[in-house]
């Protein structure tokens, strides 16, 4: 149903016009679904969205499952749905059969409990493309637009699938590049870095007859938005309030505190011991210029560099390790620290503390390759970042213009939206 525009009076003031005057409750935007995959870093992505369009205490999660353990470890690869008939099957072979699917000597886990299990949020609901297309229209007249904000391959399917069946009552954005038919989303959040295959220096990297398969394989369209880093909720009202909570573990620590931390290898940034050893190696050339010092891992930091770092670092006097247990104080490490550093291969912290403003140091950059390398030159080049080397004087600070590539998406959202004659209710 079409919302009815009435004519303004003559000389009418623009301001608190009633939504029946604005294209009716039903181009009035006040309530969220996010399509999660199960991974933090990527539903943050979409949190931080959702965050930054003031949609958050209107927000319901639905997550894509995959069954995983075993053999489900070599079947990520493939699409959900055919994924889960596979597990299916594996399944009843198990029942009736002593041998087990093993890798690494994990078993195959059931998907009882597992949608939400792992963060504590039992009630996150199966992302199921008829349940979300049936909220969309059974509530449009009453409720507005849908806003569907999904992020991960796994997610692209159902959101497609509901713009495709609820065009007219939703609006979908995709973060993370699909790769193909990008018309299949109102928008496409995207970093640059993704379209290095473009680039003259990548296609140098590339046989030929491989160029064709190399996806993104044109450049963005009308409805992609391009970002530096990843997506996140850190902003000012979130910095304040975590200073605010985090002031008594944190006011009385020497300055300047440095927050180091610590990520994981990737098919894109490898690296083990050794990155810990040269990064255990510059840390003590700067303990003369810290106050204090806080280290934090990642979930994908390898035990045996985890365990380096606290082996050799643990029992320094300015040095805190921490030790994985609740509460987390990431938060207050970015509200409170003087400058960061940080492993190369993690785009998602990296962007949180170039969000900030403070000094990002990164060490490993040398080790990252294709795209992952273009994103450090990009930051590099804006002055977001510098190589951490072991031989700064943590005591002088230098700052930036904060990256802030969740509130520019955030305007791109609405400026698309006013396109089709919605809004976001204020």
């Amino acid at each position: 149903m079409k919302p009815i525009r009435l004519p303004e009076p003559p000389g009418s003031p623009p301001r608190g016009v009633p939504d029946i005057f604005e294209g009716g409750v039903y181009g009035v935007v006040k309530r969220a679904v996010i399509i999660g995959n199960g991974f933090p870093a990527s539903e943050n992505q979409s949190a931080g969205l959702v965050r930054a369009l003031g949609l958050s205490e209107k927000q319901t999660l639905y997550r894509v499952t995959r069954p995983r353990g075993g053999i489900n470890e070599y079947l990520h690869w493939l699409p959900v749905s055919l994924h889960k008939q596979i597990y299916y099957i594996i399944r009843l072979i198990y029942g009736y059969s002593q041998v087990l699917f093993t890798s690494r000597g994990s078993r195959v886990q059931s998907l009882t409990g597992e949608n939400g299990g792992s963060v504590g949020l039992s009630s996150v609901l199966e992302a199921d493309v008829k349940s979300i297309v049936k909220l969309a229209k059974g509530t449009a007249e009453k409720d507005g637009p849908l806003l569907v904000v999904a992020c991960g391959r796994d997610t692209i399917s159902i959101a497609s699938s509901i713009k495709k069946l609820a065009s007219e009552n939703v609006f979908v954005v995709q973060i993370q590049h699909p790769r193909t038919q990008l018309n299949r989303f109102d928008l496409v959040v995207a970093p640059q870095h993704d379209y290095y295959a473009l680039t003259a220096h990548a296609q140098e990297q590339v046989p030929r007859l491989f160029r064709k398969y190399i996806t993104p394989n044109e450049p963005p369209s009308k409805n992609v938005v391009l970002t530096v880093g990843a997506l996140h909720q850190v902003d000012f009202a979130a910095l304040r309030s975590a200073a605010i909570a985090w002031h008594d573990e944190f006011a009385p620590l020497p300055k300047p505190l440095i927050v180091v931390n610590i990520g994981g290898p990737t098919s894109h940034c490898k690296y083990g011991t050794d990155l810990s050893k040269q990064l255990i190696n510059y840390l003590r050339g700067i303990l003369d210029s810290c106050g204090s010092v806080r280290i934090s891992f990642s979930r994908r930091t390898p035990d045996k560099v985890a365990n380096s770092v606290r082996k050799e670092l643990g029992d320094h006097p300015k040095i805190y390790v921490y030790d994985g247990e609740e509460p987390n104080p990431h938060m207050g490490h970015l509200a409170w620290a003087d400058a960061f550093i940080v492993t190369a291969d993690s785009i998602s912290m990296l962007s949180e503390a170039c969000s900030t403003g403070k000094p990002v140091y990164v060490v490993g950059a040398e080790r990252c390759k294709w795209k992952f390398a273009e994103f450090h030159k990009t930051l590099r080049e804006r002055g977001l970042v510098r190589p951490f080397t072991g031989l700064e004087d943590m005591s002088e600070s230098w700052s930036y213009p904060p990256l802030n590539d969740t509130a520019d998406v955030a305007n791109r959202v609405h400026e698309a939206l006013a396109d089709r004659g919605w809004r976001l209710r204020p």
